[in-house]
Parts: C-alpha cells; structure tokens; sequence
C-alpha cells in the first residue's frame, strides 16, 4: 500500500513536472511575442533603404523608410489607421525633417555636417507598400580624409529591430550593407587616386526614381577591395542572425515542429528540409524569379504555424514531417526574403551577401535547436509529456490563429 502510494507520488511528480516543462517552453515564445503582439504583422520589419553617392559637388542621399516607421518615429497619424493620408503626412513633414536631420548624420575628417539642401520629402505608395522618401544633399567627400553616414533612428529603442540596408556609389564602385542593431555606421576612406576618380555629378537620378532601389542602376563596378569600407557580408550575417531573432512568427512555427515527439533522424530529416526549402525561395524571391505579395505570404505563415499545432494536437505520432515542413519552409523563405527584395545588390556581391543573410538565419536556428531538443527529449521520456505537447500547441495555436487573422483583416 505505502509502495503504491509513493509510486503514485512519483507518477504525479513526473505529470506536473513534464506538464511544466512543456508549458514553460512555451510560455517563453508567447512571453517574446507578446510586446509585438501590437503590430499586425510580427514578421514585418522596420526597415529603411538608402542610397547614398559620393560626388565631389556633394553627397547625394536618397533614404526611403516604411510609413508605419515614420509614424512611429514622428507622429501624426490622427485617425489611428495606422496610414497617413495627405493632410496627415503635410501637417507632420517638419516633424519628419527634424527626426531626419537630427538621425542620419554625414561626418567627413572628424566633423559632423548636416545636409546643404532638402530636395523633397514625399509619400510615396506602391502596390501593397508605403513608404515615406527623402532627397537631401550634404557636402562632398573631402580628398584623404575619412567619410561616414550614421543611422542612429530608434538608438533609444533596445526592442527594435530596425535595419538600414544601404547602398553607396563612389567612382566606378559600389558596395553594400547592412546597417543594425547597434552597429549602423557605414565608414570609408578613399585614397587620392580614388578620390580623383569620383564624378563631378551624381551618375544615378535620385529625383527620377526615389523609392525603387533596384531600377536604373548606373554604370558603376562593384568594391574592388582596394578602398578601405565596412565589410557587407559581416553585416549581411548579423542582419541575418537578428531577422530570425525579430521573427516571432518563423520561431513560433519552429517550436511547434520540434516540440511534437519524434526520433533523431525525423528531427534531422526536418530541419534540412526546411533550411533546403527556406534557402531556395529566399535566392529565387531576392533575384526576381519569384516575386508573391506579402498579402498572401504573410497570412500563410500564420497558417503555418495553426496548422503544424492542430497536427500535434490530434495526432501522437508524427510522421513524414519532412514533407509538411518543406512545403511550409518554401513559405517561409518567402518571408525571408521581403526585406532584401528592394535593395540593389551589386550582382557580384549578391552571392556572398544572400550566403551571409542565409546563414545568419541557419546560425540561430541550430543554435535554438540545440537547446530546445535535448529538453524535449527528456520530456518525452515520461508518459505524461503528451498534455504537455497539447498545452504547448494549443498556445502556439491561439498565437497564430491570431496573427492569420490580424495579417488578413490588415490588407482587406
């Protein structure tokens, strides 16, 4: 009788413990998500695309921001639609200049400059995307002398996961980067040979064509190496690494995958095929191939991620998973991709920047499940892990079903 109630004991123990450690995974995600939980779209970034030439009249910048950005950043929005129409955005445009000249700073030799001449500052949409564009000039690169453009927008913000991408244009060279987190500062420094081979004028219209990165690219050549500038593919790697990590979507989906029981080689099997599917739509969408609008790709990421939990609800045993999960990660790759689909990469560095952008992501999806399997394994091994999967389910459920209907009611 004592041998029976203490074997009961230990029964209990091991449901509450399992019960806890599947619901404390999953607590984890829903408590990373929830101060995001604002935004309809928890993949959507706060992105900027800018295109900065150096001349030795001037230094030409064209920056495009995403308009919920700009209303983050300066206000505005009366309606609470989370748009701007035009009296809105007229009435907030010197709000906008003084965030915009207070944050995009050009030093040359030591010294701050601000810019010389605001050529417009307007609201531009297109398709399914707002953003709004400035065209402003600062003075020219100085001839030896070190040259910077800093983006310190949102540096008050620890949550933020803003990013620059930045394209710059000296001479007959162009170069790439991505500017975030902590590190938005893009540095260069031209020799006197290189300083003499920069255009008199700018060889890109800035005016033509403010907001579409990627049209009328101008007869420049990639960084030869010889110029002493900020590394891009690092930065890609670090845009990568912190995409996935603002991603509360794509790891809530993933969490869903590991947490159903499943041996070592379905566990394998799984994240290949994700990786393999993720990494071909993300090359396919940023060269062109394949472009899908965010108005269906961002819904079916959240469908995703319902339909991989109601799966591990009705079903204890899991089985070709490989194949669900390929077909969501060509999904997922999509989204990916969104962000670096408006930025003109040298042809002959986009190789290495989508390398470096791919791998950021692989990077701390291994790392999350390295930590998240040997946990899960341990709570398999007790019989009553099976509440645990469908308490974790339900709530990876409720989140996405949430967000489907957020991302579809926000471009109705």
């Amino acid at each position: 009788m004592n041998w029976s109630m203490e074997g009961l004991l230990i029964m209990g123990s091991f449901a509450v413990w399992s019960f806890r450690l599947g619901t404390c995974l999953s607590v984890t995600f829903m408590l990373l998500a929830l101060p995001f939980m604002r935004e309809a779209q928890a993949h959507a970034y706060s992105a900027s695309y800018s295109t900065l030439e150096l001349t030795k009249s001037a230094t030409y910048l064209t920056f495009a921001i995403d308009e919920l950005s700009a209303i983050e950043l300066a206000g505005g929005d009366e309606d609470g639609n989370g748009m701007y129409d035009q009296a809105e955005f007229d009435a907030v445009k010197d709000r906008l200049v003084s965030v915009f000249d207070d944050h995009l700073t050009v030093t040359i030799g030591g010294e701050t400059k601000s810019w010389t001449q605001l050529d417009s500052l307007v609201l531009e949409r297109r398709g399914d995307e707002s953003k709004v564009v400035m065209i402003a000039q600062y003075p020219p690169i100085a001839d030896m002398m070190p040259f910077s453009f800093k983006d310190s927008l949102y540096k008050d913000d620890k949550k933020t996961n803003y990013v620059n991408l930045l394209t710059s244009l000296y001479g007959p060279q162009k170069s790439t980067a991505a500017l975030s987190a902590g590190d938005r500062t893009w540095t260069i420094a031209l020799s006197g040979d290189e300083y003499a081979a920069l255009s008199e004028w700018p060889q890109k219209d800035h005016a033509a064509d403010s907001s579409e990165q990627g049209s009328g690219e101008p007869a420049v050549q990639p960084n030869t190496g010889k110029t002493d500038v900020t590394s891009g593919w690092v930065s890609f790697l670090k845009l990568g690494m912190n995409h996935i990590l603002g991603g509360y979507d794509h790891l809530l989906f993933l969490f869903s995958l590991l947490i159903a029981r499943q041996t070592f080689k379905q566990y394998a099997g799984m994240i290949t095929a994700f990786t393999v599917a993720h990494s071909v739509t993300l090359s396919l969408t940023v060269l062109g191939i394949i472009d899908v609008s965010p108005a269906i790709v961002e819904p079916l990421i959240a469908l995703s991620i319902c339909f991989v939990a109601v799966d591990n609800i009705i079903r204890p045993n899991v089985s070709h998973r490989w194949v669900l999960t390929f077909l969501f990660g060509l999904i997922h790759g999509m989204g990916f991709a969104d962000i670096l689909k408006e930025m003109d990469i040298p042809k002959s560095q986009l190789a290495t920047d989508l390398i470096s952008f791919n791998a950021g992501i692989e990077i701390v999806q291994l790392a999350i499940v390295a930590v998240l399997v040997p946990l899960l394994y341990r709570l398999h091994r007790y019989k009553f892990s099976r509440q645990a999967v469908v308490a974790g389910s339900g709530l990876a459920l409720a989140m996405g079903a949430i967000w489907l209907v957020e991302r579809v009611s926000s471009f109705l």
